[in-house]
C-alpha cells in the first residue's frame, strides 16, 4: 500500500498519541473527523496500522533487567521455527534473524539476573539451539525513536 502525505501525517499523529480524537487529527491535517476515520479504517484494513496499544514502562511490571541473547542453531533451522519457539516466552520482547555467526538475536526483559538466567536455560533447552551468548544491559543510552512525518521524530 502506497501512503500519501495525509496518511503519513495521520499515522504520525497516532504514533504521538493513539488516544487523539479523529477531530483533533483532522484539525492537524486539514480533514474532517469522518474523513480521518475513513482513512484510519482503510489503513487498518490494508495492514499499515496493525493495532493500538498502551505502552507500559517495564519497571512498572517489575521487569527491571534486560539482556540480549544470541541463538546459535543447528543445521538449517528455519527462521519461522525459531520465531514460533521463542514467541512462547513472555520475557522475549523482541527477536530477529541477524547477520554474523549467530542465527538470531533476542531481546529479553526480566525481573532480575536470576530470571534472565532461567529464561536462557529454557531457551538453550530448545531442540534446535546449539548454544547461546548473552549480554546484560547496564543502562539505556538511547530509547526507541520512531520516524514520522517529514523527517521529524517521536521518542518512545
Amino acid at each position: 500500500m502506497e501512503l500519501d502525505r495525509l496518511d503519513r501525517d495521520i499515522i504520525g499523529a497516532l504514533v504521538e498519541d493513539a488516544r487523539t480524537t479523529y477531530a483533533d487529527i483532522g484539525h492537524q491535517v486539514g480533514l474532517s473527523a469522518s474523513a480521518v476515520k475513513r482513512r484510519v479504517d482503510r489503513l487498518r484494513e490494508a495492514g499499515a496500522i496493525t493495532g493500538f496499544s498502551a505502552r507500559v514502562a517495564p519497571q512498572a511490571l517489575g521487569w527491571t533487567t534486560e539482556a540480549y541473547v544470541e541463538l546459535f542453531c543447528q543445521g538449517k533451522t528455519k527462521p519461522s521455527d525459531i520465531g514460533l519457539a521463542v514467541a512462547k516466552f513472555p520475557e522475549v520482547v523482541g527477536a530477529a534473524t541477524i547477520t554474523g555467526e549467530a542465527d538470531a538475536l533476542l531481546h529479553i526483559r526480566a525481573t532480575d539476573v536470576r530470571h534472565v538466567e532461567r529464561v536462557i536455560e529454557r531457551l538453550a533447552a530448545e531442540s534446535f539451539v546449539v548454544r547461546t551468548k548473552s549480554v546484560i544491559v547496564l543502562s539505556r543510552l538511547v530509547d526507541e525513536v520512531i520516524p514520522v512525518r517529514n523527517g521529524s521524530h517521536v521518542q518512545g
